[in-house]
């Protein structure tokens, strides 16, 4: 446990800019420790095993969320602490399909109210589940991720479309110009 407490999340909140989101990547300060802090795999931001109610502190502690590794930290020019991420630390909960001169555009709100386009710079990936299902995510930014909701994935799903990759029919959906496969399309055909 960090010697921070409450005071290191006092510290974190004075230290954060007011405007735009903080260079984390480019802060390297000394390892403090670890809080009593987790974001649960639905979300949730827990300190000392309670949910944090304001939203505008948790958008405040995930804009000085920097993940190195398999490990995620607070940051600030001064210090750094740990917390436990349970599965990624966003989710994406909104989801508005546009049209532009890349053709479709998905944009994505996460539970910190950042709006993700997907394309080129954000990403969206499938990773299989142990049932054979699929779980997916965006990347929201400096290696962070929101696990999409189960109700945006099945608007994602009803969105996809069949193109080959490879030489193989793959089933997935398009963003700003980019294709994300997301299945085998004769397992889509053979589930439907």
């Amino acid at each position: 446990m960090a010697k921070t407490g409450q005071a290191g999340l006092e510290g974190i909140a004075a230290a954060v800019p007011k405007k735009g989101l903080p260079p984390v990547e480019q802060w390297n300060p000394p390892f403090c420790g670890d809080l009593d802090m987790r974001i649960a795999a639905d979300g949730t931001w827990y300190y000392q095993g309670t949910p944090i109610g304001r939203a505008a502190l948790v958008r405040l502690f995930a804009s000085v969320l920097k993940r190195e590794g398999d490990k995620y930290f607070l940051v600030t020019p001064a210090e750094k602490v740990g917390l436990i991420v349970e599965d990624v630390p966003f989710l994406a909960v909104e989801l508005k399909v546009a049209r532009n001169t890349r053709g479709q555009v998905l944009g994505f709100r996460t539970n910190t109210d950042d709006w993700v386009e997907a394309g080129p710079d954000h990403a969206l990936r499938f990773a299989p589940t142990e049932s054979g299902g699929l779980k997916p995510y965006l990347h929201v930014r400096r290696d962070l991720w929101a696990k999409v909701t189960r109700a945006l994935f099945y608007d994602l799903v009803e969105l996809g479309e069949e193109r080959v990759i490879d030489g193989k029919p793959m089933f997935g959906v398009v963003s700003g110009g980019e294709f994300y496969a997301m299945a085998n399309a004769s397992a889509v055909r053979d589930f439907a």
